[in-house]
Formats: C-alpha cells, structure tokens, sequence
C-alpha cells in the first residue's frame, strides 16, 4: 500500500495497481491476465513472489482462457468484474475490439498440449522470475514444462523479517541455487543445525547420540551458541537469526540453510527447509526436505507407468528414513495412506486460508495441516484412497 510500491508498478508490470490491490483475488487474477495477454508483445518476463502462485495462475488462464479471448475479441469485460477500480484499469487497456488477437491467443490455447504456452502467449519474455527454491522447489519441473526452455531465475532471498540476500549466479540450475548474503540488511547469526548428526543418530538405534561437531557449539548452560559471519563452517546446516532496525532481537526466522561458499567476505547459503516444519507420528521426524524427496522419487514412478497408487505409497515410504521404516516394522506407525483429490481442491484449501488472513501473494500449500476445519476442505474432495501394502525388513 505504500506510495513507492504504487509509483513503481506502472514501470515494471502490465497489471495497473488497481488489479494487484484488488481484495478479490479471483477478479484479480482474471484482470492481470487479461492486461498482460492484451500487451503480450511487450511482456519480457512473467513473475510472482513464488512459484506456487505462478503455477496457480497457469491453471487459472487453463480454466478461463475461452472467456478471456471472448472479452478481447469484442472489447467488452466479463459482467461479473464487478470491482470498481478493476474495471476501470481494464477500460483504459481494452479500448476496442480485437478479434485478430483473440484468434492468435485461442490458436494457442486451444492446442491438446500447452507446453511451453508461456513462451508462446509472450514470445519476448527473456526468463521466469520466481522463488523456486526450498519448498517451492516441487513447482520447478511443472514451470519448465510451461517455459518451453525460458529460463528459472530465483532472484532473492528474503521475508517480511528482512531481505536476506541474492542470487549472483540468475542461471544457475534452479535445484542449486545458492544466495550471496547482504551484511548490510541486517545483523545476522546463525544457530548450528546438526543434520550429520540426526542421521548418524538413526543409523546407530536411535541413541541421540550428538555429534562432536554440535557438542563444541554448546556452552556451559547446555544451550547451542549463535554463531556470526565468521565462524560459520562450509558445508554445515544453520538456522538464520535476525536483530533487524524495526525492533527485532535474536528473531529465529525458522528457516534453515547450509553454507555453500562464499563471494568475496559474504557468505553464500542454499535454502534447506523451514525448522520443525516435521510430520512426526511417533518417533520418527520427517523433514520437509525429507518428504518433498520422496514425492520426487514417487513422481518418477507415476510418469510413465500411469496412476498406480499402490506402488507409489510403497515409494514413498521407502524414500523415508530408517526411523520411520524401523517404526513402520514394529507396527507403531500404520501403512501410508494416500488420498486422490478432484480437481480444484488444494485451490480451495488455498482459498481457506486467504479468508482467514493468509496472503495470497506469500501462501504456501503447508506440509502438515492442524486446522479441523483446513483438513475438512481436503476431505472433501477426496475421490480414492490408497494404503501402501509394503512391510518392511531392515535386518
């Protein structure tokens, strides 16, 4: 909302302010699709905070792109945009009929494939600009299929805490990006995250036996010592902590991040996951990281063989670690469950969570769910459900 903000839009995007501040998301979304697809020859990137929002916004213009065509084709806006400042941008982009587009964007669109359909829709567009690392990292696969060989460019690292820093490296591949930090964005430490010694832990009987390298991090009070620039350690894992100008002291943001090097004197970090972020039914803690893993593993499995649901819940549960699996054997963890949803319903589960306050602009599909009533709206789209018939024999 801030004035900066609302002068530098009209610089860089399509969508007029009025659009990107519009409380209706679905209006929104329909509006700024309509301006870029209307002044598609001066599109040289298509962008979004995150990967998740790019990827929904694709499915959108696959839902809508028939009526789209149809208000460009005879000038007229869709009845049911019915927000004031909404139609007033679009009045002042769509000014006439234009059926020779219309039939351009409809050819397109209208193909049994729409690979590549970013750079056919916007054939100037130079790269796709978007976090897709971390979580947001399941996403790069299906935007490489809607790029047609645009390039993934995750330009920064940052939240509402501070801006952490930047990606010097814009065409690095998009599973190995590393951020270089900015020193100057706030004071930075970093509280060590012992990921050798978790593994080495559940390798050994679950002994919780730390690893030497943690134990020299704690202090007399038995709690693990921050560290700053430069005492971090290449190739460990550690958790950002941010004392910012706004107030904030020793804030642990929860995001946890391994030291890959360095660019001069700054340090250079690949995003892990966030801290906690955990699904645990017994023992067993299995990350984010650990997870998105073995749905990776398992999509591998699905893509040319078709929906063999069984199989896959099997591949999954092997993807996951040696506490789980030793659980799953003693028959204190029961057999993986997967359930096929219809189409639409994790844009519902989204949807929930934006009437609740969650920003559109920043939400991310959570690994685990708590709320009753978030866990109802998957639910009920629930078409199938599959349990894993697989035992497991670890001696």
């Amino acid at each position: 909302m801030s004035d900066s903000f609302k002068k530098s839009v009209p610089k860089i995007c399509t969508s007029p302010i009025e659009m990107i501040l519009c409380l209706d998301h679905k209006q929104s979304m329909y509006c700024q699709l309509l301006t870029g697809l209307l002044q598609r020859d001066h599109v040289v990137s298509v962008s979004s905070i995150f990967g998740s929002v790019l990827a929904r916004s694709i499915k959108f213009l696959e839902d809508y792109w028939n009526e789209l065509c149809s208000n460009i084709r005879t000038g007229c806006l869709s009845d049911w945009i019915t927000d004031p400042g909404c139609r007033n941008a679009v009045s002042s982009i769509l000014t006439r009929p234009n059926p020779e587009l219309a039939d351009t964007i409809e050819h397109i669109c209208g193909n049994e494939s729409w690979e590549g359909i970013i750079k056919k829709l916007w054939p100037k567009a130079k790269y796709i600009n978007s976090v897709i690392t971390g979580t947001m990292s399941q996403y790069i696969s299906l935007l490489d299929f809607y790029g047609g060989g645009i390039p993934l460019v995750s330009p920064s690292y940052g939240s509402s805490e501070s801006t952490f820093g930047i990606n010097l490296n814009p065409l690095s591949n998009p599973y190995d990006v590393s951020y270089t930090f900015l020193p100057n964005m706030a004071y930075f430490e970093f509280l060590p995250v012992d990921k050798d010694g978790e593994e080495k832990a559940r390798e050994s009987n679950l002994d919780g036996v730390s690893s030497q390298w943690l134990s020299e991090m704690i202090n007399a009070n038995g709690n693990v010592e921050h560290v700053d620039f430069t005492n971090v350690k290449l190739g460990q894992y550690y958790e950002v902590v941010v004392t910012n100008f706004t107030g904030l002291y020793r804030y642990r943001v929860g995001d946890v991040l391994k030291l890959t090097g360095f660019h001069n004197n700054s340090l250079q970090f690949q995003f892990v996951e966030r801290r906690n972020s955990v699904l645990s039914v017994d023992m067993d803690k299995t990350s984010e990281a650990d997870l998105l893993k073995a749905i990776r593993n398992a999509k591998r499995h699905l893509e040319p063989l078709g929906f063999i649901m069984e199989q896959c819940c099997s591949i999954v549960e092997e993807s996951l670690d040696f506490t789980y699996k030793s659980l799953r054997e003693a028959n204190k963890i029961a057999a993986l469950e997967l359930r096929v949803v219809k189409h639409g319903t994790f844009d519902a589960l989204m949807d929930f969570y934006v009437s609740k306050g969650a920003s559109i602009n920043q939400y991310k599909t959570p690994p685990c769910i708590k709320s009753e009533e978030a866990v109802k709206v998957l639910n009920s789209g629930v078409l199938e459900k599959f349990f894993s018939p697989k035992t497991f024999f670890l001696s």
